[in-house]
């Protein structure tokens, strides 16, 4: 379930403060990880958008 993603709307990507860089934080496997690095995936399978009013409209 291959879909085009974009990394900034993703909710894995998170900010290291310390490193002062962004990153994913999905734990890959070294397979995965080679796939990833090598962009033999046309999209992110972890891919989810990060949505901040998704309780809100479960709340309504």
């Amino acid at each position: 379930m291959n879909r085009k993603s974009n990394c900034e709307f993703c909710s894995y990507y998170a900010y290291d403060g310390i490193l002062d860089c962004y990153y994913c934080s999905v734990n890959l496997d070294e397979d995965e990880m080679e796939r990833f690095l090598r962009r033999s995936t046309e999209g992110c399978p972890y891919f989810n958008l990060y949505d901040e009013y998704k309780i809100v409209r479960k709340q309504n």
